[in-house]
């Protein structure tokens, strides 16, 4: 994921327009569901003017109507239902109003390496970019993957893993999979950490990786620019401290390795690869 940073910026800012246009043709298909919170106004009768919650069986209590059905409908139909029940009885031609102001039936979860981890409304059909998109799109510290649970009915989970190189730099349209509603959208931190190659390389520092990726001995000092001239390959050092906060030192002969007599060494975290000057 390294270097990609600009092209997610680019993806992020192309379906974020895409999410401005579709929002309204969004909320008009949106279906209402328990707990949901309406905004009903009645031209003319001001006691039906309020502000009510979704029951869990899908109904809303209103004066002189009782309670109404209005799970799987939009705003614009229980604006028809509720104008029909009052033109019987109450008023002529009846101008109903149906506002929807949270949409707390159709929730998604997101969490972890995003900028605004949090929960969100599902609006119509949304899709996994779209939602990530909404959470501020991926932090630097994303891993390699994006882990979404799914809660059917029975209570049984599934976790659908996507493959973030995959769905944003392949464009794999396949993994930019749509969400159900109480789908928890999960982005492992893989923590950016810190390796340090010193001495005889040509571009002497800290090596910024993941965690999960941490170069090997060779690999670090490849990514420093490899060998100066003058380096000393037979007395290449590492040193590291331990979990009891030792400092040890790890005397490393790189011939041996690149001469396959030897294996490569695995870096740690914090390490620091000191390759001396050679004086023959």
């Amino acid at each position: 994921m390294k270097n990609n940073i600009f092209i997610y910026i680019g993806i992020f800012l192309f379906v974020f327009s895409s999410t401005l246009y579709t929002q309204d043709s969004e909320s008009a298909d949106y279906r209402i569901g328990p707990k949901d919170i309406l905004e009903i106004s009645v031209f003319g009768l001001d006691e039906l003017n309020r502000t009510v919650r979704v029951s869990e069986e899908g109904k809303i209590t209103l004066p002189l109507l009782g309670e109404v059905e209005v799970q799987g409908l939009t705003a614009a139909q229980v604006e028809n239902k509720l104008g029909e029940f009052l033109e019987k009885d109450y008023l002529q031609d009846p101008q109903v109003t149906v506002f929807i102001r949270e949409h707390l039936s159709k929730i998604v979860y997101v969490d972890g390496a995003v900028r605004s981890p949090g929960t969100y409304e599902l609006i119509g059909q949304q899709r996994l970019m779209h939602i990530i998109t909404k959470a501020g799109g991926l932090s630097a510290e994303a891993g390699d993957d994006i882990n979404v649970i799914r809660t059917y009915p029975d209570g049984t989970t599934d976790t659908l893993r996507i493959s973030i190189d995959e769905l944003y730099l392949d464009g794999d349209a396949d993994l930019n999979i749509p969400l159900e509603p109480n789908d928890s959208v999960h982005v492992p931190i893989d923590k950016v950490i810190n390796v340090y190659v010193m001495g005889e390389v040509r571009s002497p520092g800290a090596l910024e990786v993941k965690r999960s990726n941490i170069p090997t001995l060779l690999q670090a000092i490849a990514q420093a620019g490899g060998f100066a001239e003058r380096a000393s390959k037979g007395g290449v050092k590492i040193k590291r401290v331990d979990e009891n906060g030792k400092e040890i030192i790890i005397k490393v002969n790189v011939k041996d390795i690149e001469k396959g007599k030897k294996d490569d060494i695995q870096l740690k975290e914090n390490d620091v690869v000191i390759v001396p000057e050679s004086f023959f």
